[in-house]
């Protein structure tokens, strides 16, 4: 006689094989070396590592430059983004230092600014140069009275991180620039240039905040004085 089986056991059979066989392809697709996601499998969406990665991770002087033109005359608001790209640069400051700067940090008169760190790094005092002030007294006297942010939207209150963000990809677009920007290639751009410029590392250090002398190594690696007197005679 036939036997009839409960539509419970019939379901957890057909589970059974339908397993079964997802783990033979799984492992027939591993053993392969491909990389083909199976239809309930999530391809693993973490960044590459930066070790392996070959796009540079930070701006040149020139580059630098050819930004701040850009914004000065194709964004809406070019003294304001071009300033805050400058100041970024400057003094190393990640998107969110730049975007928390207070006008109380700046003093003007006496050419000081007083940075605060984030992730837990070391406050310091920097100096500032001539073509800063002049920026930053130009964007002072075109803010609101009452804006105590230095780089504010157009309701008055201040930039935001990812506004940030959108602001350096699109101007970096419009510039053409040979591989997409991020914020932080600024901050890279301070550490790189001030390595190349000879600069001591411990000095680094302290005027980018580290807290470990280990995040200020990369860039005095890669500074090419290292082999200044390779292959003289």
């Amino acid at each position: 006689m036939w036997q009839v089986r409960h539509p419970v056991t019939l379901g957890r059979a057909r589970r059974g094989v339908c397993t079964v066989q997802k783990r033979y392809i799984i492992f027939l697709v591993s053993f392969n070396g491909a990389e083909f996601p199976m239809p309930n499998q999530r391809r693993n969406a973490s960044p590459p590592n930066t070790v392996n990665c070959t796009v540079r991770k930070y701006l040149t002087a020139r580059e630098i430059e050819k930004l701040m033109g850009h914004a000065r005359k194709h964004s809406r608001y070019g003294h304001r983004d071009s300033t805050m790209i400058l100041v970024a640069y400057r003094h190393g400051l990640r998107a969110s230092e730049v975007c928390d700067l207070q006008w109380h940090q700046v003093e003007l008169d006496h050419g000081r600014m007083h940075v605060r760190r984030a992730k837990n790094g070391t406050p310091s005092v920097h100096p500032i140069r001539g073509d800063e002030i002049r920026a930053l007294r130009k964007l002072r006297r075109e803010s609101p009275t009452e804006a105590s942010y230095v780089f504010v939207t157009e309701r008055g209150g201040p930039m935001s991180t990812i506004g940030l963000h959108h602001l350096i990809q699109r101007l970096g677009k419009a510039a053409r620039m040979p591989f997409p920007l991020h914020p932080h290639m600024l901050r890279h751009a301070c550490g790189y240039k001030l390595a190349n410029d000879g600069h001591d590392t411990r000095a680094l250090q302290h005027y980018l905040g580290h807290k470990n002398i280990q995040h200020t190594v990369r860039y005095t690696e890669l500074s090419p004085d290292r082999f200044r007197d390779f292959w003289r005679d």
